[in-house]
């Protein structure tokens, strides 16, 4: 009996709580007018309980309705979903508090590890057990970047296996990361840095900051787009990339010849050879080209060639010529490797190029005029020789010097003018060069604006590190060979009056400045027309290029550059290759200095050259004597033009 009064006591007591609140539900619904969902079963007891008996339900206290309906209990809800990647989360926490050092590098860490805990250390790429969206399509991108001219290997992407646990998708989602960013660094600024391969480049690389690259990707919606806007969008580049992709699927008979010359005996003209038919096609010979005869158009090309490469030109075929004919200013035999080495130095470049901007393309010998990506006007150049090159840099022409005054470079100066002015004091009289001391003691050598003047009529500046510029020159030529690399370093401009007239019909349009009005100003001062606005200036060495036809062009390694970019993409060095590495500071542009008062002596006293050689200058009354006199021409020739 006890027992069963114990039943209906618990009993009641259920009731007592779950009719309450089914009537508070109830009255709810009816104020709004529609039954409350789920009212109905929460109103209706079970049957086993819906009348019991009075007897054994008046001896339970009936439970007070609750003073209004916000006092009533709440109904249970659904418990919220657990977070799929809390797993993953707690792992990257731990891996972040050691910095992630069993994984990653030291150089982006303290960038991946701002950029996961300002996001919690919620995964990237990981939701779940597996790789998400985000992740398969950076997988797949960096899979493919051999398009680029990169190489697939340097950027693993770890593979996630069905099952993984937390540990092994937290160290997936850490490699892929630093995977990304590796790419990202190279795509903007090369796989290798431009120190590595000469102190004759300079750059202001734009490499991104890790964490904008890993917000960027975060936020696209186009993971692959996101990715490739790291890599340069120049026209330039873009049409190598193509060019890339039709060269690695060219048939062997399809790529273009480069004509070795074999050894053998010396050729002179009137001899025949089969060697003679492959010189032909090296040299451009287009007149019988399969004549094996040495004949007078195959000795002048010769010729023409020896002068080129500075080699003594006697027209005949010999073993220098023909090293030099073979040697590394000869395009490169693999032309994938050639625009891989070209699209790495578009890297280098500026994203931004300009609206309008001077291209210059060393091995090309050329220059251009580009206004909203079209080429405006173009001219040949002479550039630098193989042991003074041209520069490869970016820098701002600010204004144009008619008549300008030629201040010899101090390492002209002491490499090159001192030695001759010790053997031939009269050199610098006979080329219309002056030299004087500053207070200081520092030796200036000059020429005077002139139709003598080293630097013509003309000169475009545009400072820069390297301390070269673009100029006229009256030694015209040069322009008619194939290959102009004879100068110190400064661009020979075939027709500089002319890109004078471009240049400021774009710099200052409403001034009315032609080619005539430019000679007019001709005379012996110096006459400066500045631009309102710098225009960029690149100085680039572009051996493959496709040109305005659409057809890939190659060019001589005139300086050797594509050899070396190349060496360091495929060595085994290349690990580290994109770091910068510190380079002698030139001393090239340090003053000639010597003892003041050293240049205009005293009257009586020791001369100049007695001063500064402890040697009196020949008598007037006595010649020259041939040994101790450069040959005019050799003068202008060797180290009068810069």
């Amino acid at each position: 009996m006890r027992s069963v009064r114990l039943d209906r006591y618990l009993t009641g007591t259920a009731l007592a709580i779950v009719l309450p609140f089914a009537l508070v539900l109830a009255a709810s619904a009816q104020d709004a007018g529609k039954p409350p969902s789920g009212a109905t079963e929460a109103a209706a007891p079970p049957a086993d309980l819906a009348k019991p008996a009075a007897a054994e339900t008046k001896d339970i206290a009936p439970a007070a309705a609750p003073a209004n309906a916000a006092e009533a209990p709440k109904a249970d809800t659904a418990a919220a979903p657990a977070n799929p990647n809390a797993a993953v989360t707690g792992k990257l926490r731990e891996l972040g508090a050691g910095k992630f050092d069993r994984l990653i590098g030291r150089r982006d860490r303290e960038s991946i590890v701002a950029f996961y805990q300002k996001r919690d250390y919620a995964p990237l790429w990981i939701d779940g057990s597996a790789v998400n969206a985000r992740g398969t399509a950076a997988v797949k991108y960096l899979a493919g970047v051999a398009a680029d001219g990169l190489e697939p290997s340097d950027y693993p992407t770890p593979a996630v296996g069905a099952g993984a646990d937390a540990d092994a998708l937290a160290e997936a989602e850490i490699r892929l990361t630093d995977a990304v960013l590796d790419f990202a660094r190279h795509a903007s600024g090369g796989r290798v840095h431009y120190t590595r391969i000469s102190a004759d480049i300079a750059f202001n690389l734009e490499r991104p900051e890790p964490a904008d690259v890993l917000a960027k990707l975060a936020d696209a919606t186009d993971v692959a787009a996101a990715l490739d806007s790291f890599n340069p969008q120049h026209p330039g580049y873009q049409a190598l990339k193509a060019a890339l992709a039709t060269a690695r699927t060219a048939k062997p008979a399809d790529k273009p010849d480069v004509v070795v010359i074999a050894g053998g005996p010396i050729l002179r003209p009137g001899m025949s050879d089969p060697r003679v038919v492959d010189l032909r096609k090296r040299l451009g010979v287009a007149a019988d080209p399969e004549s094996p005869l040495y004949d007078d158009t195959v000795f002048r090309a010769v010729k023409d060639f020896q002068q080129d490469k500075g080699l003594g030109s006697d027209g005949i075929l010999g073993p220098n010529t023909v090293r030099a004919m073979n040697g590394k200013q000869r395009p490169s035999a693999d032309p994938v490797a050639t625009i891989i080495a070209n699209m790495e130095r578009w890297r280098w470049l500026p994203r931004d190029l300009g609206r309008t901007y001077v291209m210059v393309n060393v091995p090309d010998f050329t220059l251009r005029v580009v206004r909203d990506h079209k080429p405006v006007w173009s001219t040949k150049i002479v550039v630098g020789k193989p042991n003074l090159k041209t520069p490869l840099t970016t820098a701002s022409m600010k204004y144009i010097t008619v008549n300008p005054t030629w201040n010899v470079p101090p390492s002209i100066i002491r490499n090159e003018y001192l030695p001759v002015i010790e053997r031939d004091p009269t050199a610098l009289e006979r080329t219309g060069l002056k030299m004087e001391q500053n207070p200081d003691g520092t030796i200036r050598i000059f020429q005077p604006p002139g139709d003598r003047n080293a630097l013509g009529r003309i000169r475009f500046n545009f400072p820069n590190k390297f301390l070269v510029y673009q100029h006229d020159t009256p030694d015209k030529q040069l322009f008619a060979r194939d290959v102009r690399a004879y100068s110190h370093g400064c661009m020979r401009v075939q027709d500089p009056i002319k890109y004078g007239e471009v240049l400021l019909s774009l710099a200052l349009p409403g001034e009315g400045y032609t080619q005539a009005r430019l000679r007019k100003m001709f005379g012996g001062s110096e006459i400066n027309i500045n631009f309102p606005k710098p225009i960029p200036v690149h100085l680039t060495y572009q051996t493959a290029f496709v040109d305005d036809a659409g057809k890939l062009t190659i060019r001589g390694d005139i300086y050797g550059w594509d050899a070396s970019v190349l060496s360091w993409l495929t060595g085994s060095q290349r690990k580290g290759a994109d770091i910068a590495i510190e380079r002698p500071k030139s001393t090239s542009g340090l003053p000639v200095m010597m003892p003041p008062g050293l240049v205009s002596g005293g009257r009586g006293g020791p001369t100049f050259f007695e001063r500064l050689f402890g040697m009196a200058p020949e008598p007037v009354a006595e010649p020259p004597r041939r040994s101790r006199q450069l040959p005019r021409r050799s003068v202008r020739r060797d180290w009068l033009f810069n």
